[in-house]
C-alpha cells in the first residue's frame, strides 16, 4: 500500500490514490484500502501516570488510521472525493488538543484559505468563509448533516456541541454543490464527533482572565452493540471590554448501534448562548444583546454490501432574540427582533462498484421555514414565540429544495477521473430545474509528485435575511436570484519523507452574486445580485518534519507554513460593498511544535493577514467615512504537560497584546491568558 497523505499541523492536506469504498468519511473512498499516516501530538489510552512517563515521546509517535473506520457522513456518494484532484484539509484531535485556542472559530483561524471574522469571542458568534467567499457561501455540517442556517450565515456555527468534544474537522476548499447540494458555494466544513472505542469519562476545565470558565464533562460507553458519547459544556466570561460578557451551555449525544442489518446512528443536541453584542450590527448602538438556542437531531442508517444504501433524516431548529438596547431603550424603540427557523431534511444515497469503476447516485429533499416579527410575509394570524412571554411572530416564509445527484469515477493507470452533476429545484421564485456539473482529474507523475485539476459549477440561495430584512439602514429584496459560479483549479503536490508540499491556483467567476451594497453613504444598504465578480487565488502549504531532515534538531517536531492569496475583480464598481468584496487578500500562518523537556511541550502559532474592502468607521457613535482594514499579525502560544490521563496547560492568545479589528468597528481582545486541566478516567 502506498501512502500519499499530506499532513500539516493545522489544516492537513490528504491526498489519496485509492480509497476503499466501504464506510467512509466526509469525502469518501474507493477501491483499495488506504491507511493514512499521521505524525501527531498523540495521547495514549493506557492507565497510570507513572507508566505514561515511561512511554515514548508522544510527539514522535506515528499513528495510523484506517480511513474506512473514520465515519463522518453518508450524505453524499463515496466515489465523490476519491480523486486526488480535490483537497481536503483535516484538523485532528491531537492537533486540537495542542492548539492555543478555545473554540472552533479560533481553531479555524489557522486553516489554509479559511477566513474567520469574529464578532464575539470564544465561539459566541463568527462568520466563516473559504477562498474569498462570503459567510453565506460556506456549508456547515455536523457528522455529515447539513446545519447551515437559512436565516443568515451568522448563525451557521451555532452548534450543539462543545469545541472540546470534537474529534476532527474536515474542510473542503472550493465548490461542492454537486456533492452536498446548494450553499456549498466556496467550500464546506464538516465537524466530526464519534463514540470512542474506549470506555472512559473526561473532565476538562479551563479558567482564565476576564473571569473565563469553561467546564466540559463527557463520557464514552459501550453497552452491547451500542456505542454512546455524551457531552456537557458550560462556558462564561465577564468580557474583555464593556458588553462583551457571555454565557453558554450545550448538551450533546452521539450513538452508534451496529447490527447484522447495518449501522444505525443517532445524534441529538441542544445549545443556548446569551451574550452582550457590543456593536455587532451597528456601532451607533453598542449596548446590543442577543440570545440564541439551537436544537438538533438526526437519524442515519447504513446498509448493503454490493449496492450500498444510506438513508438519513434530520431536523434543526434555531431561535434568536436580538435586542438593539440591552437596557434603557430609546423612546422610539418598538421592541426586540424574534426569529425561529425550522429545517427538516431527508436524503438517500447509494453506490456500487463494477469493472468500469464506481457509480453513485442519490437525492435530498429539504424544507426550510422561518417565523419572525421582521422577516417574511405577513401571517393571517400571529403565532406565540416559544419561551417568550407575550411575544408573537407576525411573519413567515417557507421553501422547498430538491436535489438529485449522479457521479461516476474510473481509473486508467496513473490517471483518475471523476465526473458528475447535481440537478436542483427550488420552490422559491418559481425557479426551473438547473444542472450543476463538475469533473476532477489527477495524474501521478511519480510516487512522490502528482498533478491535479478540476472544473465545477455551484450555486447559493439567498437567505431569509437577504430577502426580507428591512431596517433603518437596510432594505431587503424579495426578488433576489440564486448566485452562481464556475471554478477551475489545478496544482502540484509533493510528498516525501521529510517534506509535504502543495501549491495550486484557482479561478472563479461568480454571477448574480448577492451582496448588501449602497451607492454612497447617503443611501440605504440593500441586497442586489451583482453582475459578475472574478476571483483568482494562489495557495501554498508546506510541512517540514524536522527530525527526518536534521537529527540534531529533533526537539523541533514540525514546522508548517501556509500562505493564501486572493484577488477580486468586479464588473460594477459604483457600489460600496458590505460583504462580497470584503475578504482576505493575504493570509500567512506559521506553526511550530516542539518539545521543551520530557513531557513538556509548546505550540507556537503566528498569523498575518491583510484584507480587501473597507468599512464605515464610527467615532463617538457617528460615521466618519470609509476606512481600509489595517493589516496585522498575531502570535499565540500554548505550553502543556501531558501524560495518557492528565494534561496541564497554559495558553496565551494574542501574546503581544496587538490592538486590531477584523470586522467593522468591533475591537478584538488583547492578550488573554488561561489555564487548563484535563483528566480522563477509565470506566472498565
Amino acid at each position: 500500500m502506498k501512502k500519499l497523505s499530506f499532513k500539516h499541523s493545522w489544516a492537513t492536506k490528504l491526498v489519496f490514490k485509492r480509497w476503499s469504498g466501504q464506510k467512509y468519511s466526509l469525502f469518501q473512498a474507493l477501491n483499495r484500502q488506504v491507511r493514512i499516516g499521521v505524525l501527531a501530538v498523540a495521547y495514549f489510552m493506557v492507565s497510570g501516570i507513572n507508566d505514561a512517563i515511561a512511554q515514548p515521546d508522544s510527539l514522535e509517535v506515528k499513528m495510523e488510521y484506517d480511513l474506512d473506520e473514520i465515519e463522518v457522513s453518508a450524505q453524499r456518494a463515496p466515489v465523490t472525493y476519491s480523486q486526488v484532484a480535490r483537497i481536503i484539509s483535516v484538523i485532528e484531535k491531537d492537533q486540537i488538543e495542542a492548539a492555543p485556542v478555545n473554540s472552533i472559530q479560533d481553531l479555524l483561524e489557522y486553516a489554509l484559505s479559511v477566513d474567520i471574522r469574529q464578532r464575539g469571542t470564544h465561539g459566541v458568534q463568527a462568520d466563516v468563509s473559504v477562498r474569498g467567499g462570503s459567510f453565506d457561501q460556506t456549508l456547515i455540517l455536523l457528522n455529515g448533516i447539513n446545519l447551515s442556517d437559512p436565516q443568515t450565515g451568522h448563525h451557521s456555527l451555532n452548534l450543539p456541541v462543545s469545541f472540546k468534544s470534537i474529534k476532527r474537522i474536515e474542510i473542503l476548499e472550493g465548490p461542492g454543490a454537486r456533492i452536498y447540494g446548494p450553499n456549498a458555494f466556496s467550500g464546506a466544513i464538516n465537524i466530526v464527533t464519534e463514540p470512542d472505542d474506549n470506555d472512559q469519562a473526561t473532565l476538562d476545565v479551563t479558567y482564565g482572565q476576564h473571569q473565563l470558565r469553561d467546564i466540559n464533562v463527557s463520557t464514552n460507553k459501550q453497552i452491547g452493540k451500542l456505542q454512546s458519547f455524551v457531552a456537557f459544556n458550560n462556558k462564561a466570561s465577564d468580557g474583555y471590554i464593556d458588553n462583551t460578557d457571555f454565557k453558554s451551555s450545550n448538551i450533546f449525544y452521539h450513538g452508534a448501534l451496529n447490527s447484522d442489518a447495518g449501522k444505525l446512528e443517532l445524534q441529538a443536541g441542544f445549545s443556548n448562548k446569551q451574550f452582550g453584542a457590543n456593536s455587532f450590527y451597528t456601532p451607533k448602538y453598542p449596548n446590543q444583546f442577543e440570545e440564541t438556542k439551537t436544537t438538533f437531531a438526526s437519524l442515519k442508517f447504513e446498509t448493503g454490501e454490493k449496492v450500498h444504501f444510506t438513508p438519513a433524516l434530520y431536523w434543526r431548529r434555531h431561535q434568536d432574540r436580538f435586542e438593539l438596547f440591552r437596557d434603557s431603550p430609546a423612546s422610539w424603540y418598538s421592541g426586540h427582533n424574534y426569529h425561529m427557523t425550522d429545517i427538516l431534511g431527508t436524503s438517500i444515497n447509494s453506490w456500487f462498484s463494477s469493472d468500469l469503476g464506481k457509480t453513485a447516485f442519490g437525492a435530498e429533499f429539504r424544507s426550510e421555514n422561518i417565523w419572525s416579527n421582521v422577516l417574511g410575509e405577513d401571517l393571517d394570524e400571529p403565532i406565540d414565540v416559544p419561551g417568550e412571554n407575550e411575544q408573537q411572530f407576525t411573519k413567515s416564509h417557507s421553501r422547498t429544495i430538491a436535489s438529485f445527484f449522479a457521479e461516476h469515477t474510473f481509473y486508467l493507470g496513473r490517471f483518475t477521473a471523476s465526473g458528475g452533476a447535481m440537478a436542483n429545484w427550488i420552490s422559491d421564485l418559481n425557479f426551473d430545474w438547473n444542472i450543476y456539473p463538475g469533473v476532477d482529474l489527477s495524474y501521478l507523475l511519480t510516487e512522490k509528485l502528482k498533478l491535479y485539476g478540476s472544473f465545477n459549477k455551484s450555486l447559493r440561495m439567498p437567505t431569509f435575511t437577504d430577502l426580507y430584512y428591512n431596517g433603518p439602514t437596510n432594505q431587503g429584496n424579495p426578488n433576489l436570484k440564486p448566485e452562481r459560479s464556475t471554478t477551475i483549479e489545478g496544482g502540484v503536490k509533493l510528498n516525501n519523507r521529510y517534506l509535504h508540499l502543495q501549491t495550486g491556483y484557482y479561478h472563479r467567476v461568480g454571477k448574480d452574486l448577492i451582496d448588501w451594497v449602497r451607492e454612497s453613504e447617503d443611501f440605504l444598504w440593500e441586497t442586489r445580485n451583482l453582475t459578475e465578480i472574478k476571483s483568482d487565488g494562489f495557495e501554498f502549504t508546506a510541512a517540514l518534519f524536522v527530525p527526518e531532515l536534521i537529527d540534531a534538531l529533533s526537539f523541533v517536531k514540525k514546522i508548517n507554513v501556509n500562505y493564501s492569496y486572493n484577488s477580486l475583480n468586479r464588473s460594477q464598481s459604483e457600489f460600496l460593498s458590505n460583504y462580497a468584496l470584503d475578504n482576505l487578500k493575504h493570509k500567512l500562518v506559521i506553526s511550530i511544535d516542539h518539545k521543551i523537556w520530557k513531557n513538556l511541550f509548546a505550540s507556537w502559532n503566528y498569523r498575518f493577514q491583510e484584507r480587501n474592502g473597507t468599512f464605515t468607521k464610527f467615532e463617538n457613535k457617528e460615521p466618519v467615512g470609509e476606512a481600509n482594514y489595517a493589516a496585522f499579525g498575531l502570535t499565540d502560544l500554548k505550553v502543556y504537560w501531558k501524560t495518557p490521563r492528565l494534561m496541564l496547560s497554559a495558553s496565551a492568545t494574542n501574546l503581544f497584546d496587538k490592538e486590531y479589528v477584523d470586522l467593522g468597528n468591533i475591537l478584538q481582545p488583547g492578550r488573554w491568558i488561561s489555564f487548563g486541566v484535563k483528566y480522563q478516567i477509565r470506566l472498565n
